[in-house]
């Protein structure tokens, strides 16, 4: 199965953080996030990864290359950013011979059960899959309004007034023809362009498992102290650091092959 890592952003609100190093490479109890999503992927039956890259490429670059990933990845550098639906467009031969796969956002940290999420999917057949959790702060997220079906009966990015506190996670399992509803034109992102006119077509599956956003500063710190996976076995994992190189060019794809 193939995912696409969604890792292009700034990271602005976490600066002076990111002034230097990139967010998917910002370490989570001493372990880099990049590290700890390309162990989740590997450990969930993925084997190819595609990871979108803007800004501090080079330093991504730099990482794959020493930490020999356990799955397949292919890196794609955007000169200007796509938007995360963009993305997608860009990259749909990648993906063409799957019924199946995952959009991951590459700033959410958890440990959350993929294969369960997957067999959901697949068992039920749905354009796509949203991964959902609670969230304290609806109006900073993409919400999501389901049936007792689960269901996705509406969804609005940030809305002023929301009508629930059900947000997407950051993981969604997709197939061809919610390709087939990308937008042509970029930049385009998922949560605004896309996911509000799939409603009654999509299902909701609620994550269990740890899962937190570290896009901002507050959310970065608590999970220092709240990631239950702080082990041994990740803090080796973590040891490569993430060297500096020429900028990356925007251009043909690279591929890292598994270590």
């Amino acid at each position: 199965m193939k995912a696409f890592l969604l890792a292009g952003g700034h990271g602005t609100r976490l600066r002076p953080l990111t002034d230097a190093v990139p967010k998917c490479l910002l370490p989570i109890c001493g372990t880099p996030l990049l590290a700890i999503w390309l162990d989740l992927c590997f450990r969930s039956g993925i084997t190819d990864v595609l990871i979108n890259l803007h800004a501090h490429a080079a330093a991504i670059e730099d990482f794959l290359r020493q930490s020999h990933s356990p799955v397949r990845v292919r890196v794609v550098c955007e000169k200007e950013l796509l938007g995360s639906a963009g993305t997608l467009v860009a990259n749909r031969q990648w993906a063409l011979s799957e019924k199946v796969f995952w959009i991951l956002y590459a700033d959410v940290l958890t440990n959350a059960n993929l294969p369960l999420m997957s067999e959901f999917h697949l068992r039920h057949q749905p354009i796509a899959t949203l991964g959902l959790c609670q969230v304290q702060n609806p109006s900073e997220c993409g919400i999501a309004i389901t049936d007792r079906r689960g269901v996705v009966l509406g969804f609005e990015e940030k809305p002023a007034r929301p009508h629930g506190n059900w947000a997407f996670s950051g993981l969604m399992l997709a197939g061809q023809e919610f390709l087939d509803r990308l937008p042509s034109s970029v930049p385009a992102d998922i949560g605004l362009h896309v996911l509000p006119g799939l409603t009654g077509r999509m299902l909701s599956y609620p994550i269990a498992e740890y899962l937190l956003d570290i896009g901002t500063m507050p959310n970065y710190l608590q999970a220092q102290v709240t990631w239950p996976e702080a082990s041994p076995r990740f803090l080796a994992r973590g040891a490569v650091r993430a060297g500096r190189g020429e900028p990356a060019a925007a251009g043909s794809p690279v591929d890292y092959p598994c270590g």
